[in-house]
């Protein structure tokens, strides 16, 4: 991976039981590797999504990522393994249309057709006598055929992201949903209606929104359709329909009861899904916190450098022999103010944000391993029943054939998304660790040069 200096960040399928589930099946895996769920005459913007089964379980997970000194002190972050960086070889898909199964080839080098882009903006304070909250204004734009009309403008609060990533949560339980920013801030750390808080919330709820946009199944979700479309009165009566309290909170304790129950045996791909998990969220989470704490160093740093240009300012009024040499170090001082805030400036918009994502996005995929594990323990509970013959035996056998095909679409979603995933990930830290390293070298050249010119 590179190093943190002190100074800095450097480079640093079972066949389907019922043909209603075999489609269901189907449909899900269709929507996972980027094509139309059925019907639509067209292709998905997501055409590149890998196949599942395209890389070798042996392959799929290599445990020495981001490997870390440990000893903290010594800000030190390196690799001996360059696979994290290293792009994965993906089969490329070859979309078809349900009009016309021949001669669809979509060229490698062809570019993705997006088809959809939003924009969050303009955060607006809202003051009542229960609450106070900030709205932003959503802008979609659109050529989709699905869609009324190809502009809409709306504001949505917080509260209405959250709605929206359960509600993919529940229609997509194994899909990797990206994750929102959390809801309270570190105590301390900055004020909840900060100016610099709202702007850091309004870029991760933009990404947040275009990667739901990038995504070759989320993208199609009837409710995300809404979320972007619909007026603040149809959205909020939307929002009431579902299950009600009680039916959730049925849920809830069967979900509970499952997870305490466990899986009697993971598939071996997902027990090293699972340990890759475990080390990544590991990894991240120390590098999140080494780079917080060297920002932190470095706007400490910052602060006291900035009042040592005005006092050689004024020293050089009392000292005529000095008077010139001192102004050249005070113009030299605030060239490096002015080279560090840039640095810092990199630092704070291109890598914090990167690596904290990562963070958050390390806590949802334990969440989907969970939800799969669920369904997989729903499973075994139904067959432990029918061999000890504890109730109808035609029903179960039913039932557990239904839960059959319902872990294989399950386990087919989680293996395609996490490729795809993957590759994300593998792209996104490698290009904010590389900014971030020619930011430092543009840095320090800048430093040279100021002390030359001294």
């Amino acid at each position: 991976m590179g190093k943190l200096g002190e100074a800095g960040l450097a480079a640093t399928a079972g066949p389907a039981r019922t043909l209603g589930m075999e489609g269901e099946c189907r449909a899900s895996q269709a929507r996972s590797w980027g094509l139309p769920a059925g019907g639509a005459g067209r292709d998905s913007p997501g055409g590149d999504a890998p196949l599942p089964g395209s890389i070798s379980s042996s392959a799929l997970l290599q445990t020495e990522v981001l490997d870390l000194d440990e000893d903290e002190d010594d800000l030190e972050v390196f690799s001996k393994d360059a696979s994290l960086m290293d792009m994965n070889s993906f089969s490329p898909l070859m979309p078809t249309s349900p009009l016309s199964m021949i001669n669809q080839v979509k060229f490698e080098d062809e570019p993705d057709l997006k088809d959809l882009f939003i924009t969050v903006d303009e955060p607006e304070s809202h003051v009542t006598t229960i609450e106070t909250f900030i709205t932003y204004r959503i802008i979609t734009k659109t050529s989709r055929g699905e869609f009324d009309s190809s502009e809409f403008e709306v504001r949505r609060r917080y509260q209405d992201f959250l709605w929206l990533k359960e509600k993919l949560e529940e229609a997509h339980p194994t899909l990797i949903i990206p994750p929102l920013p959390e809801k309270f801030i570190v105590k301390g750390m900055v004020e909840r209606f900060n100016d610099d808080f709202i702007e850091t919330r309004r870029k991760a709820l933009h990404k947040f929104l275009n990667r739901i946009a990038d995504h070759p199944t989320l993208t199609f979700n009837e409710d995300f359709k809404i979320f972007l479309t619909a007026e603040a009165w149809e959205f909020s009566s939307h929002k009431k329909q579902g299950p009600g309290l009680l039916s959730r909170m049925g849920q809830s304790v069967r979900a509970v009861a499952l997870s305490m129950k466990g899986v009697k045996s993971r598939p071996e791909e997902f027990m090293e899904m699972n340990n890759f998990i475990e080390i990544f969220s590991h990894k991240i989470n120390l590098i999140d916190k080494i780079s917080q704490r060297i920002y932190k160093e470095e706007r400490e740093y910052l602060d006291e450098m900035k009042e040592y240009g005005p006092i050689h300012i004024l020293w050089s009024a009392s000292e005529e022999d000095l008077a010139d040499t001192l102004k050249s170090v005070a113009s030299c001082i605030d060239e490096c103010c002015k080279a560090t805030e840039k640095r810092m400036s990199g630092l704070s918009e291109a890598l914090l944000p990167v690596v904290h994502e990562y963070v958050l996005y390390s806590e949802m995929l334990m969440a989907v391993m969970k939800r799969r594990d669920q369904i997989q323990a729903e499973l075994d509970s139904k067959v432990e029943a029918l061999t000890s013959k504890k109730a109808d035996t035609d029903l179960l056998t039913e039932e557990i054939g239904k839960l059959e095909d319902k872990v294989e679409c399950a386990n087919n979603a989680l293996k395609a998304d996490w490729d795809r995933w993957r590759q994300n990930m593998q792209n996104d830290i490698k290009s904010a660790f590389t900014n971030m390293a020619e930011e430092n070298i543009l840095y320090y050249e800048q430093q040279d040069v100021s002390f030359t010119e001294l």
